[in-house]
C-alpha cells in the first residue's frame, strides 16, 4: 500500500483525488488529507507548506516521491493509468512533466491563501 499526501482544500487537487479515489482498487492506496491530519505528513519530517505546494505520496518502503514521480506512483496502481506512468517516466519527458508541474504547482500555491498561512507557520516554527 501506498500513502498519498493532497492539499484538500484545493478544489483542482481535491476533485482529482477523488476521482483516483473512485477508480482506486480497494486498499492499494492510503489517502491523506493533510489540511485535515498534518500530523501523519509532519511526522515523516516534512512542512505542511511542502506537502500543500507538491503532491507527495510514500511507497510501500518508506521513500517519499513528490509531484509527478507521486502522480506515477499513484498511476501505476490505477487500471489504465499505468501507461501514463510509464510514458511521465520516460529522460526527456520526466524532466519536461516536472518543470511543467512545479510550475503549476507553484502558481497555484501562491494564489491559495491557506497554503499562504501554511508557509507562514513553517516560516515561524524554526
Amino acid at each position: 500500500m501506498i500513502t498519498v499526501f493532497y492539499d484538500g482544500k484545493c478544489d483542482i487537487c481535491a476533485r482529482e483525488i477523488r476521482y483516483y479515489r473512485r477508480i482506486a482498487p480497494p486498499g492499494a492506496v492510503n489517502w491523506v488529507d493533510i489540511t485535515r491530519s498534518p500530523e501523519a505528513f509532519q511526522e515523516r519530517g516534512y512542512r505542511v507548506s511542502d506537502g500543500l505546494r507538491l503532491l507527495h505520496a510514500e511507497d510501500q518502503d518508506g521513500r517519499m516521491h513528490q509531484g509527478v514521480d507521486a502522480f506515477a506512483l499513484i498511476w501505476r496502481r490505477l487500471r489504465y493509468w499505468g501507461v501514463l506512468a510509464w510514458f511521465v517516466s520516460l529522460p526527456g519527458v520526466r524532466q519536461l512533466a516536472r518543470a511543467a508541474y512545479r510550475r503549476f504547482a507553484d502558481r497555484r500555491f501562491q494564489r491559495l491563501g491557506h497554503c499562504q498561512l501554511a508557509l507562514d507557520e513553517d516560516r515561524g516554527a524554526r
